[in-house]
Protein backbone atom coordinates (compact mmCIF):
# COMPACT_ATOMS: atom_id res chain seq x y z
CA UNK A 1 0.00 0.00 0.00
CA UNK A 2 1.38 3.90 -0.82
CA UNK A 3 2.56 5.61 2.46
CA UNK A 4 -0.02 8.85 2.71
CA UNK A 5 2.05 12.37 2.42
CA UNK A 6 0.92 15.09 4.05
CA UNK A 7 2.16 18.87 3.34
CA UNK A 8 2.11 21.09 5.88
CA UNK A 9 2.25 24.95 5.54
CA UNK A 10 4.13 26.62 8.16
CA UNK A 11 5.49 23.92 9.87
CA UNK A 12 8.62 25.11 12.04
CA UNK A 13 7.15 25.88 15.64
CA UNK A 14 3.75 26.01 17.41
CA UNK A 15 0.35 25.29 15.79
CA UNK A 16 2.50 23.85 12.29
CA UNK A 17 4.75 21.65 14.26
CA UNK A 18 1.95 20.16 16.39
CA UNK A 19 -0.05 19.30 13.18
CA UNK A 20 3.27 17.75 11.71
CA UNK A 21 3.72 15.58 14.41
CA UNK A 22 0.13 14.29 15.17
CA UNK A 23 0.31 13.12 11.32
CA UNK A 24 2.93 11.90 11.53
CA UNK A 25 1.87 9.80 14.81
CA UNK A 26 -1.18 8.67 12.50
CA UNK A 27 0.89 7.16 10.07
CA UNK A 28 1.35 10.27 7.27
CA UNK A 29 5.15 11.08 6.02
CA UNK A 30 5.72 14.62 6.50
CA UNK A 31 6.72 17.43 3.47
CA UNK A 32 7.23 20.20 5.91
CA UNK A 33 7.49 24.01 4.34
CA UNK A 34 8.80 26.87 5.68
CA UNK A 35 11.44 29.70 4.92
CA UNK A 36 14.83 28.76 7.15
CA UNK A 37 16.03 25.52 6.50
CA UNK A 38 18.43 25.76 9.70
CA UNK A 39 16.14 27.10 12.24
CA UNK A 40 13.18 25.66 14.49
CA UNK A 41 12.40 23.47 11.36
CA UNK A 42 15.04 20.86 12.40
CA UNK A 43 13.37 19.70 15.87
CA UNK A 44 10.00 19.40 13.97
CA UNK A 45 12.63 17.13 11.57
CA UNK A 46 14.16 15.32 14.50
CA UNK A 47 10.10 14.86 16.21
CA UNK A 48 8.70 13.63 12.61
CA UNK A 49 11.76 10.92 12.40
CA UNK A 50 11.32 9.78 16.10
CA UNK A 51 7.37 9.02 15.13
CA UNK A 52 9.17 7.01 12.65
CA UNK A 53 7.52 8.77 9.66
CA UNK A 54 10.02 10.39 6.83
CA UNK A 55 10.37 14.06 6.44
CA UNK A 56 11.23 16.44 3.14
CA UNK A 57 11.79 20.07 3.55
CA UNK A 58 10.40 22.33 1.15
CA UNK A 59 12.23 25.99 1.48
CA UNK A 60 10.82 28.60 0.34
CA UNK A 61 8.84 32.08 1.60
CA UNK A 62 5.03 31.29 0.73
CA UNK A 63 4.93 34.79 -0.69
CA UNK A 64 6.81 34.17 -3.33
CA UNK A 65 4.78 32.86 -6.10
CA UNK A 66 7.99 31.74 -8.30
CA UNK A 67 9.85 30.30 -5.63
CA UNK A 68 6.96 28.35 -3.98
CA UNK A 69 6.30 27.17 -7.57
CA UNK A 70 9.42 25.77 -8.23
CA UNK A 71 9.91 23.91 -5.18
CA UNK A 72 6.30 22.53 -5.07
CA UNK A 73 6.96 21.12 -8.54
CA UNK A 74 10.38 19.76 -7.68
CA UNK A 75 8.96 17.51 -4.58
CA UNK A 76 5.64 16.56 -6.30
CA UNK A 77 5.87 16.52 -10.14
CA UNK A 78 2.91 15.09 -11.27
CA UNK A 79 1.79 13.83 -7.96
CA UNK A 80 0.08 15.56 -5.09
CA UNK A 81 -0.18 14.95 -1.52
CA UNK A 82 -2.88 13.32 0.86
CA UNK A 83 -3.19 16.35 2.62
CA UNK A 84 -2.48 19.82 2.59
CA UNK A 85 -2.28 22.08 5.62
CA UNK A 86 -1.98 25.62 5.02
CA UNK A 87 -0.92 27.00 8.29
CA UNK A 88 1.27 30.28 7.45
CA UNK A 89 0.70 32.85 8.86
CA UNK A 90 2.65 36.42 10.57
CA UNK A 91 0.73 39.20 12.31
CA UNK A 92 1.61 42.74 12.70
CA UNK A 93 -0.53 44.08 14.73
CA UNK A 94 -1.33 48.03 14.89
CA UNK A 95 -4.64 50.25 15.09
CA UNK A 96 -5.72 50.76 11.27
CA UNK A 97 -5.23 54.45 11.75
CA UNK A 98 -1.50 54.28 12.21
CA UNK A 99 -1.12 50.90 10.07
CA UNK A 100 1.55 51.39 7.41
CA UNK A 101 1.47 49.90 3.88
CA UNK A 102 3.77 46.87 4.94
CA UNK A 103 2.35 46.21 7.41
CA UNK A 104 -0.80 45.67 5.36
CA UNK A 105 0.91 43.76 2.50
CA UNK A 106 3.19 42.00 4.17
CA UNK A 107 0.47 40.02 6.44
CA UNK A 108 -1.84 39.88 3.32
CA UNK A 109 0.96 38.69 1.17
CA UNK A 110 1.37 35.84 3.46
CA UNK A 111 -1.45 34.98 4.90
CA UNK A 112 -3.64 35.14 1.91
CA UNK A 113 -1.38 35.04 -1.02
CA UNK A 114 0.52 32.28 0.68
CA UNK A 115 -2.81 30.19 0.12
CA UNK A 116 -2.96 30.45 -3.34
CA UNK A 117 1.10 30.17 -4.21
CA UNK A 118 0.99 26.71 -2.03
CA UNK A 119 -2.46 25.28 -2.83
CA UNK A 120 -3.05 26.30 -6.32
CA UNK A 121 -0.24 24.54 -8.38
CA UNK A 122 -1.55 21.02 -6.54
CA UNK A 123 -5.19 20.90 -7.12
CA UNK A 124 -4.88 19.76 -11.09
CA UNK A 125 -3.05 16.37 -9.95
CA UNK A 126 -5.33 16.32 -6.77
CA UNK A 127 -8.25 17.08 -8.41
CA UNK A 128 -6.91 13.83 -10.97
CA UNK A 129 -6.33 11.49 -8.18
CA UNK A 130 -9.83 12.09 -6.93
CA UNK A 131 -9.27 12.51 -2.84
CA UNK A 132 -7.61 14.24 -0.97
CA UNK A 133 -7.74 16.96 2.37
CA UNK A 134 -7.16 20.44 2.44
CA UNK A 135 -7.42 21.73 6.44
CA UNK A 136 -6.66 25.82 6.08
CA UNK A 137 -5.77 27.38 9.78
CA UNK A 138 -7.60 30.38 9.85
CA UNK A 139 -8.28 32.43 13.23
CA UNK A 140 -10.87 33.41 15.51
CA UNK A 141 -9.94 36.76 14.41
CA UNK A 142 -11.14 36.02 10.72
CA UNK A 143 -14.93 35.08 11.88
CA UNK A 144 -14.95 37.84 14.28
CA UNK A 145 -12.59 40.75 13.93
CA UNK A 146 -9.92 42.22 16.31
CA UNK A 147 -9.12 45.99 17.23
CA UNK A 148 -5.52 46.02 16.51
CA UNK A 149 -5.60 43.25 14.24
CA UNK A 150 -7.39 44.91 10.79
CA UNK A 151 -4.73 43.57 8.40
CA UNK A 152 -4.10 40.32 10.53
CA UNK A 153 -8.27 39.48 10.78
CA UNK A 154 -9.03 40.35 6.93
CA UNK A 155 -6.52 38.39 5.78
CA UNK A 156 -7.72 35.07 7.96
CA UNK A 157 -11.45 35.90 6.87
CA UNK A 158 -10.31 35.58 3.54
CA UNK A 159 -8.53 32.24 3.88
CA UNK A 160 -12.33 31.09 5.62
CA UNK A 161 -14.00 32.58 2.33
CA UNK A 162 -11.70 31.02 -0.01
CA UNK A 163 -12.43 27.97 1.65
CA UNK A 164 -15.71 27.82 1.29
CA UNK A 165 -15.61 28.76 -2.19
CA UNK A 166 -12.98 25.86 -2.90
CA UNK A 167 -15.07 23.32 -0.96
CA UNK A 168 -18.14 23.67 -3.49
CA UNK A 169 -15.20 23.81 -6.50
CA UNK A 170 -13.68 20.41 -5.59
CA UNK A 171 -15.85 18.35 -3.60
CA UNK A 172 -17.34 15.98 -6.09
CA UNK A 173 -13.56 14.52 -6.96
CA UNK A 174 -13.76 13.66 -3.32
CA UNK A 175 -11.43 16.16 -1.72
CA UNK A 176 -12.61 17.59 1.73
CA UNK A 177 -12.28 21.20 2.53
CA UNK A 178 -12.20 22.53 5.24
CA UNK A 179 -11.05 25.42 7.70
CA UNK A 180 -9.66 25.20 11.56
CA UNK A 181 -9.94 28.55 13.91
CA UNK A 182 -7.78 28.54 16.71
CA UNK A 183 -8.66 31.34 19.32
CA UNK A 184 -5.77 32.00 21.97
CA UNK A 185 -3.69 29.03 22.01
CA UNK A 186 0.34 28.96 23.86
CA UNK A 187 2.94 29.64 21.36
CA UNK A 188 5.67 31.97 20.14
CA UNK A 189 3.11 34.46 18.55
CA UNK A 190 1.34 34.56 21.37
CA UNK A 191 3.89 35.04 23.85
CA UNK A 192 3.87 38.86 24.62
CA UNK A 193 -0.09 39.73 24.71
CA UNK A 194 -1.75 40.49 28.07
CA UNK A 195 -2.83 37.08 29.12
CA UNK A 196 -4.55 39.14 32.25
CA UNK A 197 -7.25 40.96 29.56
CA UNK A 198 -7.61 38.09 27.13
CA UNK A 199 -8.46 35.11 29.65
CA UNK A 200 -11.54 36.84 31.47
CA UNK A 201 -13.01 36.94 27.52
CA UNK A 202 -12.34 32.94 27.23
CA UNK A 203 -15.07 30.94 28.98
CA UNK A 204 -12.93 28.28 29.64
CA UNK A 205 -10.59 30.14 31.44
CA UNK A 206 -7.38 29.34 29.58
CA UNK A 207 -5.23 29.33 26.84
CA UNK A 208 -5.58 26.40 24.31
CA UNK A 209 -2.10 24.49 23.28
CA UNK A 210 -1.35 23.41 19.83
CA UNK A 211 -1.71 19.95 20.36
CA UNK A 212 -5.41 20.80 21.00
CA UNK A 213 -5.60 22.24 17.41
CA UNK A 214 -3.60 19.67 15.97
CA UNK A 215 -5.95 16.75 17.56
CA UNK A 216 -9.15 18.69 15.31
CA UNK A 217 -6.46 18.92 12.10
CA UNK A 218 -5.98 15.18 12.68
CA UNK A 219 -10.11 14.43 13.00
CA UNK A 220 -10.62 16.60 9.33
CA UNK A 221 -7.81 14.06 7.76
CA UNK A 222 -9.13 10.56 9.13
CA UNK A 223 -11.82 8.42 8.55
CA UNK A 224 -13.91 9.43 10.81
CA UNK A 225 -15.13 12.59 9.30
CA UNK A 226 -15.72 11.69 5.38
CA UNK A 227 -19.22 13.59 5.53
CA UNK A 228 -17.59 17.54 7.14
CA UNK A 229 -17.27 19.72 4.50
CA UNK A 230 -16.73 23.63 4.01
CA UNK A 231 -17.17 23.69 7.69
CA UNK A 232 -15.18 25.96 10.09
CA UNK A 233 -14.72 24.36 12.80
CA UNK A 234 -13.34 26.64 15.99
CA UNK A 235 -10.79 25.68 18.87
CA UNK A 236 -11.13 28.63 20.96
CA UNK A 237 -12.81 27.52 24.13
CA UNK A 238 -16.20 29.39 23.81
CA UNK A 239 -13.97 32.78 23.01
CA UNK A 240 -16.47 33.60 19.43
CA UNK A 241 -19.59 31.48 20.06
Amino acid sequence: MEQKRAFVIGASRGIGRAIACRLAKDGFDIIAACREPNGPISETERLVRSLGRSFTMAVFDVADRKEAGREIDRIFGMSAPDVIVYNAGIAKDNFFVFMSGDEWDSVMRTNTDGFYNTVQPLMMNMMAQKSGRIVVISSASGQAGQAGQVNYSASKAALIGAAKALAREIGRKNILVNVVAPGFIETDMTRDLPKEKILPMIPLNRAGTAEEVANVVSFLCGPDSLYIHGQVIAVNGGLVI
